[in-house]
């Protein structure tokens, strides 16, 4: 995942994070279809992260099998960059679904 797409993803997590601390009032207006449609944006998001950085592993992947049978053209600096830039998108999904878990157990610990 380029820098400009984990900017991309960052900047929709915190507009996603903005529109839920909207006052109650406003998101009790909008019902629950306005529920469903940011909780399937949020789904798409993560949908389309995950599939990106599944992407960008493959793509990796496919450029050290092109690197080992001696593909002309393919040399190994590009491959140890698409590999670095797989393990960082990687590891920026591993540490979202943390927080993402941290959060849910916030949330599941909260008195009522």
């Amino acid at each position: 995942m380029s820098s400009m797409q984990i900017d991309s993803v960052l900047s929709q997590i915190r507009n996603l994070q903005t529109q839920m601390r909207a006052p109650a009032a406003t998101q009790i207006s909008h019902g629950a279809t306005a529920q469903s449609v940011q909780g399937s944006k949020f789904a798409d998001l993560l949908k389309d992260g995950l599939g990106a950085v599944n992407k960008s592993q493959q793509r990796a992947d496919d450029l050290a099998t092109s690197f080992q049978r001696g593909t002309p053209g393919v040399e190994l600096a590009d491959v140890m960059i698409e590999m670095q830039k797989a393990n960082v998108s990687f590891r920026a999904v591993t540490e979202v679904r943390n927080r993402m878990v941290s959060a849910y157990q916030e949330i599941m610990n909260m008195q009522i």
